[in-house]
């Protein structure tokens, strides 16, 4: 499986995002148990069971489109700094750029570089329009939208919250 992931590794500067695999279930399951990180995301915290769930779909996600979420690392220090890459939306929107980093690394513009990246592979990958969602109250997240060149394409409600869609057309 690894060398099968390997043509779909993205190294920037600072970053390596490699597909996750079953070896990254643990860190997977940290992350996104713990209500700093997916609190805020769509369906909120996962269980362990409902991660091993989602990465067997991440797999499969990669197997049939060619592209999906990464697990994302530093390069230098091999720690892992949390996932970004895309989903297909569950309401039908299309395809979405998500990104789910720990709480400690905010500030350091990994989600930036992460999300620039993810952006420019999707797009080379033949991805015409890519959305991004975020609470309207998300004002980090909605500052890397903007700062990787994402514009703001409409607003919906979503369980009483107000949330804003951003896209970057290829």
């Amino acid at each position: 499986m690894q060398a099968l992931r390997s043509n779909r590794i993205v190294t920037t500067e600072r970053l390596m995002m490699i597909p996750p695999g079953k070896e990254n279930l643990p860190d997977l399951t940290r992350l996104k148990g713990d209500d700093r990180v997916f609190g805020i995301m769509l369906h909120g915290v996962r269980t362990a069971e409902r991660t091993r769930e989602e990465l067997e779909d991440d797999t499969d996600f990669w197997e049939v489109r060619g592209y999906g979420t990464w697990c994302v690392f530093e390069r230098t220090s091999g720690d892992f700094l949390g996932i970004c890459g895309f989903m297909e939306r569950p309401d039908g929107r299309g395809v979405a750029l998500r990104y789910a980093l720990w709480p400690e690394c905010r500030g350091k513009g990994y989600a930036r570089e992460a999300a620039r990246a993810a952006l420019a592979f999707g797009h080379a990958a033949g991805l015409k329009r890519i959305i991004a969602v975020a609470r309207f109250t998300n004002h980090a997240s909605r500052a890397v939208m903007q700062d990787i060149g994402m514009t703001p394409a409409g607003d919906f409600r979503h369980k009483g919250e107000a949330m804003l869609v951003f896209e970057s057309l290829a």
